[in-house]
């Protein structure tokens, strides 16, 4: 079978984080029969794919993307046959299902480390080995190599020292994950988020880890073995790569890649040069000029995928929003991110408006990334509340609370204490309010979507920001044939001045329905509205 040209580019995809969407067998974890319970759910918000976070066997160090095993499913999630059954539930219902795809490092408990502990002569090189170890940091802080008493040796592990990386310069393992990647295909699933792909072809010796110079190598031999001839759809995680790279990427079919999560304007709210940590006030314009580039050099080449937030990020509505505004903020940045060329990404919870916690102390926090960073700085002096100021704002498990089902205990997710402290605005936060609320964000999102589907300009149409030096609104156009689309979407709490250069319209979808721009001159706070242009 031959992939269906481009199908993927009009599809909305909904991100599922296993452990924190719905709990079927009173653990307190969710579980893969907990999501097909809500495949209904879903199918009604307008979602053609879904993205499942890992759910292979895995010690849980980092929730799921330190895999001991990828072709059997954790026990904590269900079965096998659980998961073939979600499949087929999943395509019965006309939606497609994706995997996480983990394969620049597994579990240090996977047998191939095991083995290549252990002097195997056919794994010794399956993971990085040196006698002598060098300069280099974990993305997760430390250094990227930890000594292994055993082995005799240092092992490379560029995340937490319980996810050792895979050596892709080695032929046989990269046959086994082919060979692995072929299986699940096989059994049905519809492709593969790939997983900080951009780091396989690294070079450790010249210190290069993004974009190596084996990427190309490595994703066009996975592309031959595995994707060519498949109708699937496949994103490619790469945070290290440049926006004109990735295009350039997406943009080669021998690349293997559909479309990728481009990382551009993720750390803008970060002072640069010093990590996801160190905050600073989010810059519009600086907002503006990346999107500008990101939506000119897609526009021209290649696919990209859109996000404002996923199980490694803050929940969009606290890190971008207003919790003074929250309905409104959460339907402008969905307007505002959805309103623009690439595929949706909506991450479980986006719809409904969810927020980010505050917990009280480290020992609620369960991400080993935010423990690790919490030790790092403390021992480096930093004070208590500015650490916890810095992971309350970026740390993981912001984002990764329990799903709001209902204003019920424990938020409808589970009937007993779950893995993480649900959140405690769930009371008045929830799917069973929006869903029956014309007002809410979910009401407001699905609308969003229909509009999507009917409208061939949010596909293909160009992109031109409107009144580009205001640091208040982000405004643009989108335009394609005879249909121009007018998207205003205003960042401030404040009231702002505005002039519509347009005298003949139609409001498609506004978060303000009493709002008129005949009779005003302002805009409202956190305002937004999609206007098809008559004239």
């Amino acid at each position: 079978m031959e992939k269906k040209i481009e199908w993927f580019k009009t599809a909305h995809v909904y991100q599922i984080y296993p452990l924190s969407f719905k709990d079927s067998n009173h653990d307190g974890i969710g579980d893969i029969n907990g999501i097909i319970s809500k495949l209904d759910y879903m199918k009604d918000l307008g979602i053609d794919v879904i993205w499942l976070s890992p759910v292979y066997q895995s010690p849980m160090h980092d929730n799921g993307y330190d895999i001991s095993d990828y072709l059997k499913i954790n026990p904590m999630f269900g079965t096998l046959e659980d998961m073939k059954n979600l499949l087929n539930q999943t395509h019965q219902k006309q939606m497609k299902l994706i995997m996480d795809l983990v394969i620049n490092h597994t579990s240090d408990e996977h047998e191939w480390f095991k083995k290549s502990v252990a002097g195997d002569p056919k794994y010794k090189d399956y993971y990085i080995w040196r006698k002598e170890k060098t300069d280099v940091d974990s993305i997760f802080g430390g250094s990227a190599w930890t000594y292994h008493k055993q082995a005799k040796a240092y092992y490379f592990h560029l995340f937490a020292e319980s996810q050792p990386d895979l050596n892709w310069d080695n032929q046989a393992m990269r046959k086994e994950i082919y060979d692995m990647i072929n299986t699940w295909l096989d059994m049905g699933i519809d492709g593969f988020r790939l997983d900080v792909i951009d780091l396989i072809g690294k070079d450790i010796e010249k210190k290069i880890f993004s974009d190596g110079p084996y990427l190309e190598k490595y994703l066009e031999e996975m592309y031959h073995n595995c994707f060519e001839y498949r109708d699937i759809m496949t994103v490619g995680e790469t945070p290290g790569l440049s926006i004109e790279r990735s295009a350039t990427l997406t943009a080669d079919p021998k690349m293997g890649l559909d479309m990728v999560f481009q990382f551009s304007h993720i750390g803008l709210d970060e002072i640069p040069g010093q990590g996801k940590w160190a905050l600073k006030k989010l810059d519009l314009l600086e907002l503006k000029e990346t999107f500008n580039r990101v939506q000119y050099t897609f526009y021209q080449k290649g696919w990209n995928a859109l996000f404002l937030a996923n199980h490694d990020q803050p929940r969009a509505l606290t890190r971008y929003g207003s919790l003074k505004y929250p309905k409104r903020s959460a339907k402008m940045l969905m307007t505002f991110i959805y309103g623009m060329q690439g595929t949706p990404f909506v991450y479980q919870g986006e719809e409904i408006g969810m927020t980010g916690i505050k917990f009280k102390d480290i020992d609620s926090y369960k991400d080993i990334e935010t423990k690790q960073i919490y030790d790092i700085l403390k021992n480096q002096g930093k004070s208590i509340d500015d650490i916890m100021t810095s992971i309350d704002a970026k740390g993981r498990d912001n984002s990764r609370t329990p799903f709001q089902w209902d204003d019920s205990e424990y938020a409808g997710f589970s009937d007993v204490k779950p893995w993480i402290d649900v959140n405690p605005n769930y009371k008045y936060i929830n799917a069973e309010q929006s869903i029956n609320d014309k007002s809410s964000v979910y009401t407001y999102t699905k609308t969003l979507l229909t509009l999507r589907k009917r409208y061939d300009v949010f596909t293909y149409g160009d992109f031109e920001i409107y009144q580009y030096e205001n640091t208040k609104h982000f405004s643009y156009y989108r335009t394609y044939k005879n249909t121009k689309l007018l998207i205003i979407c205003s960042f401030t709490e404040e009231a702002i001045p505005f002039d519509l250069p347009h005298k003949h319209y139609e409001i498609l979808l506004s978060n303000d329905e009493n709002y008129k721009f005949k009779k005003n001159k302002m805009l409202p706070p956190y305002f937004s509205c999609i206007l098809k242009i008559g004239d």
